[in-house]
């Protein structure tokens, strides 16, 4: 063969490699939720049992679902490799990327990327009703000195309660008197005269949320938010938005309830191959209906909505997948 064929022959090699797709690693990951009674758990289980069926048979990826404490656990999971995968709350989110609030020890954590916005995450703050005047979140925030069941220790859901209270001036760990515990704990504290209010952000319905309405009645009462509250809660963070519980939401629930939510989304580690983290947003989209069969929390997920207010830069697989089916980066969400 002559010099300028061979030229001609590996010339011709490394275009088609570069032709070739990347090959999928085959890989068991862990997702990790929150705990059972909330809906972290369920949605985990259903990208978990999707990424099996679609991706195990022939890609050799698998996921199991696990609970955990919620975000604040699953960003140390996710850092320490004990997790690849997490579903987190916007605002652990936001931590995680700034170095800031619980995590401001840790600094900013460079390894994790978001794959997925998923649903929004809606405040159910819930009183006792004979402690109820307004209403409102402002009837939560001045009964300090009472017992209150806000999430279990490190969790998402306890950060979140941190946050939006300290918008009225109440530091949770100094003006109350904690009950930690899941959501189905804090509701039966509630029911059990343990406490007098409980808060359970998730997507709606909640689990415990109802079961709690359904056996107590008006009993106890979901409370609103008025706009200057939205904007006191919120603390300038842009996370928190207005959300509207319908009528008949949850048992005995005759009128709407306006309350304030904000995102939760899929998080990964940044070391993860990109063939398969493009696999796996390649197949939770196109098998939508299948995740909102599972919880209607998913209901609100769509390919338009998929980057919407993500706190932390996407994996580059996920890049790969929503350039070609056309969603428009950002700069501040590339790595």
């Amino acid at each position: 063969m002559t010099l300028h064929g061979m030229k001609t022959l590996l010339a011709a090699g490394a275009a088609t490699l570069a032709l070739t797709p990347a090959f999928a690693e085959p890989a068991d990951y862990i997702l990790a939720t929150a705990s059972t009674g909330g809906t972290y758990y369920p949605v985990g289980v259903a990208l978990a049992t999707l990424t099996k069926v679609k991706l195990q048979p022939g890609e050799e990826i698998g996921m199991s679902a696990i609970s955990s404490a919620g975000s604040g656990e699953n960003i140390r999971l996710l850092r320490e490799n004990e997790a690849q995968f997490a579903i987190l709350q916007g605002l652990f989110g936001y931590y995680a990327a700034t170095g800031t609030g619980p995590l401001e020890a840790d600094g900013p954590q460079e390894e994790l990327r978001s794959v997925t916005m998923l649903w929004q995450n809606v405040e159910h703050f819930i009183l006792d009703s004979d402690r109820v005047d307004t209403g409102t979140i402002a009837d939560f925030a001045g009964l300090t000195g009472e017992p209150m069941a806000l999430g279990r220790r490190n969790s998402g859901t306890i950060g979140s309660n941190a946050a939006i209270l300290g918008g009225f001036d109440v530091d949770i760990y100094a003006d109350y008197e904690l009950i930690e515990g899941g959501y189905g704990p804090s509701a039966e504290s509630l029911q059990n005269g343990q406490s007098v209010g409980i808060s359970t952000p998730a997507g709606v319905p909640v689990g415990a949320v109802s079961q709690l309405f359904a056996s107590v009645g008006d009993s106890v009462t979901l409370l609103n938010f008025t706009p200057e509250q939205m904007t006191q809660a919120d603390g300038g963070r842009q996370l928190w938005t207005e959300y509207v519980i319908e009528a008949g939401t949850y048992p005995g629930q005759d009128e709407a309830v306006t309350t304030i939510a904000q995102p939760n989304f899929l998080a990964t580690r940044a070391d993860l191959p990109d063939e398969n983290v493009y696999l796996i947003t390649k197949t939770i989209y196109e098998n939508l209906p299948f995740l909102q069969a599972i919880h209607p929390a998913t209901q609100a997920m769509a390919i338009e909505q998929a980057i919407a207010g993500l706190p932390l830069p996407l994996h580059p697989g996920a890049i790969q997948y929503y350039e070609e089916v056309g969603v428009e980066i950002p700069d501040r969400l590339r790595p």
